[in-house]
């Protein structure tokens, strides 16, 4: 299944794609009793979808065996064994994708022209996504992680491995994380190189970025370039260059709970200020009208909010989730167009915005 979502690959899910692009969203479960429904669930959803495809009139024959055989191909890749919060399947004529969520989605197959991203999008955000540059003196290594997991990543220019010309015995006993090594100049040009393309990174993915290795390797990496000084934290740990993912994760672990600690306050902070200067909007149907008019500029949702409504036209009322015209998902709506029209997306703790209706909006007028 995919693990990350970037702002490119986010862009290719969203491109228009020939009729018909089936989106097939539903809930997940980590844990027995609750996931024993899961395939069965799935297996229904699956048989719905194929279902439609067949009998929708605008399927020619060619896209029509294409699209069930997409997915069949899509379940075989589905691992309900390490399942998350919720599932995302997406078929279309030549290819297919299958997405482990973060968060819960509503059970929903829809066909048409793109796929339904909206519950992806709000289950990244709220993954809270980072990087890990896991720097020596001959690798650079990078990592992608969320608040569970980590795993390296190799699409970004990463990892780098230094290449030493006539290496010989002498010289190859000084390599390694050693201090005459970061006096080298060659060690200053590969270390200026792992800068670079770090900066590349943080301007196409930005997200927090965690530099982590010897002491005298992060000294190096912050005089040949920015990205130490810009790096969210720097953690003086040798060895991650080689390390495996988990012993990644529980070395930053510390830093990323510190983090999102003030990413909470710094968001209730924001809160509090824009009551004050009447920039402020709070409930679902009030913050669902601001962002409809873009006028959205941090949004902060309670981790596990979610709220099932219809639009009458006017508001947004609360409804069952079995009603005609009930919207199940419209929280991740909200989240996915206020990250659309460029503002930021917070998210506290479960209650913290009790008297504010579970979710909160700082306005940009």
């Amino acid at each position: 299944m995919r693990p990350d979502l970037s702002p490119a690959v986010l862009a290719e899910l969203r491109r228009p794609r020939p009729y018909p692009a089936v989106s097939i969203l539903m809930p997940t479960h980590r844990r027995e009793p609750d996931n024993t429904q899961d395939p069965v669930r799935l297996r229904n959803l699956l048989a719905e979808a194929k279902e439609r495809v067949q009998a929708d009139p605008k399927v020619s024959r060619a896209d029509r065996l294409d699209v069930l055989e997409q997915l069949d191909r899509a379940l075989t890749e589905v691992d309900l064994v390490h399942a998350e919060d919720g599932l995302a399947i997406f078929a279309a004529p030549g290819e297919h994708q299958v997405w482990s969520l973060g968060r819960t989605a509503p059970a929903r197959v829809v066909l048409s022209d793109t796929f339904l991203t909206r519950n992806l999008v709000a289950a990244h955000a709220a993954e809270r996504p980072y990087w890990v540059l896991a720097v020596a003196a001959d690798k650079v290594v990078l990592w992608g992680g969320t608040e569970e997991r980590v795993a390296e990543d190799k699409d970004h220019g990463f990892p780098l491995v230094r290449v030493y010309d006539n290496p010989d015995p002498e010289r190859q006993e000084q390599i390694g994380d050693t201090p005459s090594t970061f006096r080298d100049e060659a060690t200053k040009t590969f270390l200026r190189q792992a800068d670079t393309e770090a900066g590349k990174l943080l301007a196409a993915a930005p997200r927090p970025l965690y530099a982590v290795g010897e002491a005298a390797a992060l000294a190096l990496l912050d005089a040949v370039g920015p990205i130490a000084k810009e790096s969210t934290a720097q953690l003086p740990h040798g060895g991650l260059a080689q390390a495996d993912a988990e012993t990644v994760r529980k070395v930053v672990e510390p830093a990323v709970r510190a983090h999102a600690e003030r990413e909470v306050a710094e968001n209730l902070a924001q809160l509090d200020k824009a009551r004050g200067a009447q920039q402020f909007a709070a409930g679902l149907d009030e913050v669902w009208q601001a962002v409809g008019q873009g006028r959205i500029a941090r949004l902060v949702v309670e981790e596990n909010y979610r709220a099932t409504v219809r639009d009458d036209g006017e508001h947004l009322v609360p409804t069952e989730a079995d009603q005609t015209g009930a919207r199940e998902d419209i929280v991740d709506e909200v989240i996915e167009r206020t990250l659309d029209t460029g503002a930021q997306v917070g998210f506290v703790p479960d209650d913290t915005l009790a008297d504010s209706g579970r979710i909160a909006a700082v306005l940009r007028y």
